[in-house]
This record gives C-alpha cells, sequence and structure tokens, in this order.
C-alpha cells in the first residue's frame, strides 16, 4: 500500500483532469444502470397494456442512456490517459533528473539495460494502471454497489440467491491476483536483462564482428529471450485462466435465476420485464466482477513497476551537496591532497596515504602501471567518489564543501575513454559551454589540432558524428574532446591519456599549442610517454595505489628508481625502433 499511495501521488499535479474524468464516470455507470430499468418497463407495457406512446417513451430513454453512457465513458477515458501521460512524463523526468545526480559508485554496479527497462516498462506499467487501473476500480466498485441495491430492490429472493456466489468469486479473483503478481516482476527483471544483454552487443558491435562472434552472440541473445517468452507465456495463462472461470462461475447464478425467476413468473408474483431486468444486472454484475481479474493484474505490474522505480529513486547519491555548500569562485588553482584514502569496495583500499601539493600553474605528471591508482587521483580531484579519510583541497577549501557545479566548472578534463555524443562536431566541442560563439569553438579547435580536418569535412562543423562518434577515428575523437576541455577555459586542467590514439606528430603540435595555453594553469597530465613530461614541475610515481617516488625529471632520474627503469626501457625501446628503421 505504501508504493501505491507513493506511485499515485504523482497524479496530484493533474487532479483537475482526473477528477472531471471520475464525474464523467459517475455520469456514464448512472446511465448504464438505467437502461435495463427502461427495458424491462417496455416489455411489461408490451405485453400488459400495449401502449405504444410509453413503448416509444421507453425506446427513446434507452437510446438516451445509451449515448450518454458512451460520451461520458469518451470523456472519461480521454481525460484518465491525458493525465496518466502527463504523470509518466512527470515520473520519466524525475527519473532521469535524479539518475544525472547520482555518483559513479551507482553506475559501477547498475546494469545499463535494468535502467533502461525501468524507465520505459516500468513507468509504462504504471501509466497503464493509472489511466484504466484506478477508473475502472472506481467504475467497477460502483457499478457492483448500484447493481446490487437494485437486483435486492426488484426481488431480495433472487438477489441473495446471486450474492451467495459473490465470495467465491471475489476468492478466485483474490488468488489469481496474489499468484499473478510476483511473475510479473520476474518478467520485467528479466526484460532488463534482455535490454541489458541487447545494450552491451549492440555497443561492442565492431568487437563482435571483429572476433567473428555473432554467431555465439546470437545465441546468447536467443537464451534470454528464450527465458523472457517462457516467463511471459506462463503468466499470461495464469491470467487467461481468469476470465474463462469467471463465465463459469457466472454461469451459474445465471442458471438457477432462470429457473427460480420462471417460477415466479408462472406464479404471478414476477413480471417478464423484472426477471429480464433481473438477468441484465445480473450480466453488469458479472462484467465488473470479471473486470476485478484484470484490474488486479493491472495493478500487480503497476506495484512492481512502481518498486523497481521507487528503487531509483530512494537511491542516495554518495556523492551530493552538503547543506550550505558554497560556490566555488576565482579559482587559483592550488590542489593539495592531504593524507588521502579511498577504496571503491569498502574493503581494500585503492589510494593509501596520497600527500602531495599542486600550486598554481605548475604542471604535475602521475605515472605509473596500469591500476596504480593514477585516474582514481583525478576522479576524487573532480568528486566522482569521496575519499575514505583524508581531505583534497582547492585553494584551501576542502572539496566537500563547495557545490559540485561550482567545483566542476573550474576544472577541466580530457579523459581516456572518449566519449562523443549523436549530434554534429560543434554540438560536441560546444557541450560544456553551449553558449560558445562560433569564433571560440574554431579557437578551440585549432588548439587541438582538429579544426584542418573539420574543414575538409563537406559539412565542416555540421558534421553529424554519430552515436559515440563512431563515424571517426580514435585521434580524431580524441582532439574532439580536447577542444570541448579548453573550450571550458578551465583554472584546473586534466589530461588523462588524452593524446594515446594520436600519432607522434599529432601528439607534438597538440602539445606545442598546449604549453602556451596551459601557461597560469594547474595542469595533471596521466601518460605512459615519459618523454613528453620531463619539464614538468612535479612528477608522481604510483605503484599499488600509493607515491612511491616524486619529484622532477632530473632528480627522479639521479633516483635510479622505478621513475628511471621505465623511463630507461622506453629510451631502449626508442632507439631499437630507430634502429631498425635505419637498417630497413
Amino acid at each position: 500500500m505504501k508504493i501505491t499511495l507513493r506511485l499515485l501521488a504523482y497524479v496530484k499535479y493533474h487532479w483537475l483532469g482526473m477528477f472531471f474524468s471520475f464525474i464523467l464516470l459517475v455520469m456514464a455507470t448512472a446511465s448504464e444502470l438505467v437502461m435495463p430499468r427502461f427495458l424491462g418497463q417496455g416489455i411489461d407495457t408490451a405485453l400488459n397494456s400495449g401502449a405504444h406512446s410509453t413503448i416509444i417513451m421507453d425506446a427513446i430513454l434507452v437510446v438516451g442512456a445509451a449515448a450518454i453512457t458512451g460520451f461520458a465513458n469518451f470523456g472519461s477515458q480521454y481525460l484518465a490517459q491525458r493525465t496518466s501521460q502527463s504523470t509518466a512524463y512527470d515520473m520519466r523526468n524525475e527519473l532521469y533528473d535524479h539518475l544525472q545526480r547520482l555518483s559513479f559508485a551507482y553506475y559501477d554496479k547498475a546494469q545499463t539495460g535494468q535502467i533502461l527497462s525501468r524507465a520505459t516498462v516500468d513507468v509504462e506499467a504504471v501509466r497503464e494502471f493509472i489511466a484504466r487501473g484506478v477508473t475502472d476500480t472506481i467504475q467497477n466498485v460502483l457499478m457492483l454497489i448500484g447493481v446490487l441495491y437494485l437486483l435486492f430492490s426488484l426481488n431480495w429472493q433472487l438477489a441473495l440467491i446471486t450474492a451467495v456466489f459473490l465470495p467465491p468469486i471475489g476468492w478466485v479473483v483474490y488468488y489469481f491476483g496474489h499468484r499473478v503478481g510476483p511473475m510479473w516482476l520476474k518478467v520485467q527483471q528479466t526484460m532488463g536483462a534482455l535490454g541489458n544483454t541487447l545494450q552491451e552487443n549492440l555497443m561492442g558491435v565492431r568487437v563482435v564482428k571483429a572476433f567473428s562472434r555473432q554467431e555465439e552472440e546470437s545465441r546468447k541473445f536467443d537464451k534470454d529471450a528464450r527465458i523472457l517468452y517462457d516467463q511471459t507465456v506462463f503468466t499470461a495463462k495464469q491470467q487467461a485462466l481468469n476470465m474463462p472461470l469467471m463465465f463459469v462461475l457466472m454461469g451459474i447464478p445465471a442458471g438457477v435465476i432462470l429457473w427460480y425467476g420462471g417460477r415466479q413468473v408462472i406464479e404471478g408474483t414476477l413480471t417478464v420485464g423484472g426477471v429480464t431486468q433481473f438477468i441484465l444486472y445480473l450480466g453488469m454484475l458479472a462484467w465488473p466482477i470479471q473486470m476485478m481479474g484484470q484490474t488486479v493484474n493491472t495493478y500487480t505490474r503497476f506495484v512492481s513497476g512502481g518498486q523497481r522505480i521507487l528503487e531509483i529513486l530512494d537511491t542516495e547519491s554518495a556523492v551530493k551537496d552538503k547543506p550550505g555548500a558554497m560556490a566555488l569562485n576565482g579559482v587559483k588553482g592550488r590542489i593539495c591532497f592531504e593524507n588521502v584514502n579511498f577504496s571503491y569496495t569498502g574493503n581494500e583500499d585503492t589510494l593509501r596515504d596520497i600527500n602531495f601539493s599542486a600550486e598554481p600553474g605548475q604542471k604535475v605528471a602521475l605515472v605509473g602501471g596500469s591500476g596504480s591508482g593514477k585516474s582514481t587521483i583525478t576522479h576524487l580531484m573532480l568528486r566522482f567518489y569521496d575519499v575514505t579519510s583524508g581531505r583534497i583541497t582547492i585553494d584551501g577549501v576542502d572539496v566537500r564543501d563547495v557545490t559540485l557545479a561550482s567545483m566542476r566548472q573550474h576544472i577541466g578534463v580530457a579523459q581516456q575513454d572518449v566519449f562523443l555524443f549523436n549530434g554534429s562536431i560543434r554540438t560536441n566541442i560546444g557541450f560544456g559551454l553551449p553558449e560558445a560563439s562560433m569564433e571560440q569553438i574554431i579557437a578551440a579547435a585549432k588548439t587541438a589540432q582538429i579544426h584542418d580536418f573539420v574543414q575538409s569535412l563537406p559539412e565542416g562543423y555540421d558534421t553529424w558524428v554519430g552515436e559515440r562518434g563512431l563515424t571517426l577515428s580514435g585521434g580524431e575523437k580524441q582532439r574532439i574532446v580536447i577542444a570541448r576541455t579548453l573550450l571550458m577555459n578551465p583554472s584546473v586542467l586534466i589530461l588523462d591519456d588524452s593524446t594515446s590514439s594520436v600519432d607522434a606528430r599529432t601528439e607534438r603540435l597538440i602539445r606545442n599549442s598546449l604549453e602556451e595555453l596551459i601557461k597560469g594553469r594547474t595542469t595533471f597530465i596521466i601518460t605512459h610517454r615519459l618523454q613528453v613530461i620531463r619539464n614538468a614541475d612535479l612528477i608522481l610515481v604510483l605503484k599499488d595505489g600509493q607515491i612511491v617516488e616524486k619529484g622532477k625529471h632530473d632528480d627522479l632520474i639521479n633516483q635510479n628508481g622505478i621513475y628511471r627503469q621505465i623511463y630507461s626501457s622506453q629510451l631502449d625501446a626508442a632507439q631499437s625502433n630507430l634502429k631498425t628503421v635505419a637498417e630497413a
């Protein structure tokens, strides 16, 4: 019930449409209830007095009641559907906004397909119940009460016979609802898993084709699709048993009424029109009882879908603005890590005892093997995660004491994991600064050494790059990302192996352009190419989440430690390559 009340609370913002839908629903139910009465009166008139004027009037009343029922039902359903669509619109937006605010820690564990399923299939299940389930429930209750009242007013003996069959019918409705609910929850979870498989395959389609794994991936998808098929068919089978059983159960009292009512007609205690009314009302009574089964099915999907939606909405972001957080303005760029420890899982530390200071305008290089913690340091700087212990400060202010938005406006990052949106090159470069002029975008593109390439394209900066930039090479995408970062004109710049996908000549051109640009900015460079960081003001060498060496290039070479070993091995490899080229 708690889930139901929370989900229905979304309707309060559109209560007026639902209110008028209910008014029209009451009108439709009332006009539908009077139709058997007019029909019964017309039959008795035809059999007894034969007054044509009375029969004609009853016929007109029947047609009028049918017309009111039709128009009122149309208005009620239209308003209910409109309200449900508005509610779903609000729910999707709230869900999307909440997903945008969740920290990286949530996405480390969440599956994209499950998230997509909750934002589409589950929201639709909630919308369907609001559109049909709520109105159907109210209409069924009104119809049930109205029909029972009219049945007892017509003939209390026949009404009691009918009432005897209602408890077992109600139990059947409850049984099927209780049984089918968990089944629909499994179906929705399986649908999310199938979506995750599809999303993963489409994103990795080039890898699949490169390794000729199409058949294996098809079998994997077929397996998940078969599970979904089996679960859906089995659930539909259980649901389909509901309606036929209802018809059987409602057929028994109909036969009894025909037998007992027929005897009363013969005895003269009940008219033919009265029996006709009773049978018609019995048919009307069957409809809400049968629909209760459908409503219960809709409700179970509503609850199971709503539960999955609320699981996301109830998830607190591990990283968020603290109450009273201040805006960070006028950043100079002094970054300090003070006794920082961090763990992704809460068990084993990824970073341990990280201590260093980067002064404004300094160039800091982070080097080390894969998994040593280089990118994690920059992620903590951006507050993608919060430190487990210790603190990180910008200009002496703890990053947890300032708003995330204001802090990230001053830190530009070109990540190793290049991502472009499905849009134009201009849109992708201007993503962080939508109000940027064309001149600013071109200037950033020139610095990133991508302008000439863009100009060579038929549509220039309006060229569509395709989903994730699949129409571009790795180097081209990387340079667009660098341009996007530079356009923000940040006080602190993070280059996370940002030139790994470009050739040596392009890298040299980019770095020559950056050298002038990064003057006065605190710059963090993550790279495996030690040759390009020889002039860094501070080099941090990481191993197993710890800083094992730090200093300038010459100092680290003289220490004869890990840095010198890496540098010497790269130098030897470069000389070997040159020798091979010369011999060729």
